[in-house]
């Protein structure tokens, strides 16, 4: 009896202790002071939902925790949420859904913004040869940390349209005979590099053109002249450069080209063709949950094609990161003049004949088996085709998989689709093929399209937004930086004017209005990545990515839509960036 009278008091004794627990220090703090839910409500400014067929606004918005909970009036939005929201007043400025990006590479715009500026005005001072060797002489001086770690020195964006004359290899000799020098055109499919370069390469005059790919030489000799084209100037930057960059150096790339696209408005990245050194780092910072940016990444089918069957790869972010399928490249550059034409360039490179059309990067029946591989595993493709008889060769490889596996909803991208041919449009619907343009290319390249490139006829109809639009085609426009800026003002300009430098129309029939641009950045771009559902317009139930505008793109003049700011890009609900901070 004893024994059972002990064993209820030792009960009541663990009870008593359950009820009345130690406190620990702060306890009365956290107690006082319960987790409060992170509510915004956005007014007084234009809030553009951008869902449907034309503008509509709502007067007032709130999010909680990264999720739309409300659009419609303030005062309902008032007398549902009262004293529970923070008020966030626009001021009269304009709210969009945040951009997605059509088709870029973030983290290659971290090896742009850690490399020599080369490009020409407006977005740098790279307008001759003499320029260039300024601007590297005065790198290499405040950047020997970034030389000791690579071994190289690297400058981004010259553009030989711009220049007095094409640079080589004797032009960056001058800068430096010591060190190995590197720059990259502004395409982002040729390089120029110096003797030490050429040396550390392993390119000489016995040395044979890679398949798909160019080594210029001296006139008269087989001696490089130090201009590479596609392949051998690709071979030199995944072989001989990244394997160099330490994973610190990678990562400070990675969160550059994060804050670069932020500042242009965008919340959602794509990497499009993702090398391994590429893949390594967003994996690192998807395992550390350090990214800023939701980022979609494809994958380089040639050197990378294992990292499609990570764990990251499906249509479900993990924490920011995910593998949206692989990448395909089948020509190179119309303003380089490597891009795969049907007719001749309208002025032929040095050295080349006049019936000279640039060049494939693979057979058909190699092109076709990347295809069905990415159909036989569910992968999403996107392949790089700027050229029409890239172009072609891209249709026929699809139309014969979507015979052989069926298409079942694929949203198979050809990515900028520059000089697509009407009867190619035509193809593009049949096949539910889904092309992402540059319309970029009238700014930059415009003016040289038409004098040297393609000729007024060609270079008028290059990236056919209008005409796609009118054949029931939706697309996307990108930027594809750091071939350019992650500027989604100049893509938004350049896709509704179409004004080139000198201020010609290149194709003004293939002008669209500024709704259906913006559409491309948000609504139609959430789309091509399978991401409708969760992105691209303002509605309840939606993630809280927005981007705020100095003025409404939809109530100004055209010609002012370049002067357009971004003044604040919200992620989840958090500001990631404001001019104010």
């Amino acid at each position: 009896m004893k024994q059972f009278q002990l064993i209820i008091l030792l009960f009541l004794l663990i009870l008593t202790g359950c009820n009345n627990p130690k406190k620990d220090p702060g306890d009365d703090e956290i107690a006082s002071e319960p987790y409060k839910l992170r509510q915004t409500l956005y007014h007084g400014g234009d809030i553009i939902t951008m869902s449907g067929d034309s503008p509509s606004y709502v007067e007032a918005l709130v999010q909680r925790e990264g999720k739309i909970i409300f659009i419609g009036s303030k005062e309902d939005a008032l007398s549902r949420f009262g004293g529970k929201v923070d008020l966030v007043d626009l001021k009269g400025k304009t709210m969009l859904p945040g951009f997605v990006d059509g088709h870029g590479h973030v983290f290659n715009v971290g090896l742009q913004a850690a490399s020599a500026n080369l490009l020409p005005p407006p977005d740098g001072n790279g307008n001759s040869v003499e320029a260039l060797q300024t601007i590297l002489k005065e790198w290499i001086k405040d950047n020997q940390k970034f030389i000791e770690t690579t071994g190289w020195v690297i400058g981004f964006g010259y553009d030989d349209s711009q220049l007095d004359r094409y640079p080589t290899k004797e032009d960056l000799d001058a800068v430096s005979t010591d060190v190995p020098i590197y720059i990259i055109h502004q395409s982002g499919h040729l390089s120029v590099v110096n003797s030490k370069g050429l040396e550390l390469a392993g390119y000489s005059a016995d040395t044979k053109d890679p398949k798909g790919g160019k080594i210029r030489r001296v006139s008269g000799s087989q001696e490089p002249n130090g201009v590479l084209e596609e392949v051998a100037h690709f071979m030199v930057l995944i072989t001989k450069i990244l394997p160099q960059m330490t994973p610190e150096l990678q990562d400070d790339m990675l969160v550059k080209g994060q804050n670069l696209y932020a500042s242009f408005g965008y919340t959602t990245a794509q990497e499009g063709r993702s090398t391994p050194d590429g893949t390594a780092t967003m994996e690192r910072a998807a395992e550390k949950d350090a990214l800023l940016l939701d980022i979609v990444s494809y994958v380089d089918i040639l050197s990378n094609r294992e990292a499609a069957n990570s764990k990251y790869q499906g249509k479900t972010y993990t924490n920011k990161y995910r593998v949206g399928g692989v990448k395909l490249n089948l020509d190179g550059s119309p303003q380089g003049k490597t891009a795969w034409l049907s007719h001749p360039y309208f002025i032929p490179p040095t050295g080349e004949p006049l019936d000279y059309h640039g060049y494939e990067s693979m057979t058909d029946e190699e092109a076709y088996k990347h295809v069905a591989d990415a159909y036989q595993n569910d992968l999403q493709i996107l392949a790089h085709c700027n050229g029409d008889s890239a172009i072609d060769q891209y249709i026929a490889a699809v139309s014969k998989a979507n015979k052989e596996f069926g298409n079942d909803d694929r949203r198979t991208v050809i990515i900028h689709a520059q000089t697509a041919r009407e009867d190619q449009l035509d193809s593009f619907v049949a096949e539910q093929m889904w092309p992402s343009f540059f319309p970029m290319h009238t700014f930059y390249w415009g003016d040289y399209h038409v004098n040297s490139v393609l000729g007024k006829e060609r270079a008028y109809k290059i990236s056919p937004t209008n005409t796609a639009f009118k054949k029931g085609l939706k697309f996307t426009s990108h930027h594809d930086a750091p071939v350019a800026l992650p500027s989604s003002i100049r893509v938004l300009s350049a896709t509704v004017t179409r004004s080139s430098r000198s201020g010609q129309i290149i194709g003004p029939d293939e002008r669209i209005s500024p709704y259906l641009a913006l559409k491309a950045l948000t609504d139609w771009a959430a789309y091509q990545h399978f991401e409708e559902d969760t992105k691209g317009t303002i509605a309840t139930g939606k993630v809280a990515d927005f981007v705020v505008l100095d003025k409404n793109p939809l109530k100004i003049d055209p010609s002012e839509l370049q002067n357009l700011k971004v003044m604040e890009t919200i992620k989840h609900g958090k500001t990631i960036y404001s001019v104010d901070k």
